[in-house]
């Protein structure tokens, strides 16, 4: 366990040494080899540990479960606030942030004109990009994890799941015609209401919790404004009539689709998204 602290009150370092031997405890159990801890030390350095003690101490969360998705730039841990209410904490790895992979995805967003290129300041950059995303998105009216609070490198919201099991994935369940509707109709509201495109999107990067559809990971998206916005749109409309298709399920053609999501507004109704 990480053996550092900063010097705060007392009360409230002694909250976050608590959540820390969870954590390191957690870690002797879950993590079975040393390339897995060495990956969990690397989420743990020093200035991410610090930066979840003043998280803990803001209230943000209590203390945290174990991985419940991990991935070449960011884990997400399973948290849980003094409510006993589910959060997912997102962990960006400073290790992993490559600008170059990313670059695409900011230069030219007006929302994010200056920022560092180390690996670190990618990392947070990150973080803040994906909170603002998911805060335009859900204040569009969009069914995406409600953004909790972001700090460095990490990033809080709702957790999508039960008993801090995730829900599945598009790619992991049934889907119907009505499922291809509604994630049309989300892309088309995303660009219309909340001036984004997903950027990244594909069956799993959209929960099914229940009959619910709810779109998540929220990184790369971009604002309407991006020169490269039309290619990102392009490609979401692709990977999703692709995936429908694959399930046996008629598609709007792709064309059609990408149309109706950007022509003008005027007295369409946004029941224009129709059936092929």
């Amino acid at each position: 366990m990480v053996k550092y602290v900063r010097e705060q009150d007392e009360k409230g370092y002694e909250k976050f040494h608590r959540t820390a031997e969870r954590i390191d405890k957690r870690d002797r159990v879950i993590l079975k080899n040393e390339e897995e801890r060495s990956v969990f030390e690397e989420v743990f350095d020093r200035r991410t540990l610090m930066t979840l003690y003043d998280l803990g101490n803001r209230g943000a969360f209590s203390y945290l479960n174990g991985v419940v998705s991990s991935g070449k730039e960011a884990r997400v841990y399973w948290g849980v606030t003094d409510q006993k209410t589910d959060v997912a904490v997102k962990i960006y790895l400073t290790s992993s942030s490559d600008f170059k992979k990313r670059a695409q995805y900011v230069l030219g967003d007006p929302r994010f004109n200056r920022f560092s290129k180390d690996s670190r300041s990618v990392a947070e950059l990150w973080a803040r990009k994906e909170y603002t995303n998911l805060e335009q998105a859900y204040n569009a009216g969009l069914r995406v994890p409600k953004p909790g609070v972001f700090l460095g490198n990490v990033l809080i919201m709702e957790f999508i799941g039960e008993q801090g099991v995730p829900s599945p994935k598009l790619a992991d369940v049934e889907v119907s015609k009505k499922d291809y509707l509604t994630v049309s109709m989300a892309i088309k509201k995303l660009y219309k209401k909340a001036h984004l495109v997903h950027a990244d999107l594909s069956e799993y990067n959209i929960f099914k919790l229940h009959q619910e559809i709810i779109l998540f990971d929220f990184g790369s998206a971009v604002s309407t404004e991006h020169p490269l916005t039309m290619q990102f749109l392009a490609r979401d409309v692709q990977n999703i009539s692709n995936f429908f298709k694959k399930r046996g399920i008629d598609t709007t053609p792709e064309e059609k689709l990408l149309s109706q999501i950007t022509k003008e507004r005027s007295k369409e109704s946004e029941a224009s998204i129709v059936e092929s």
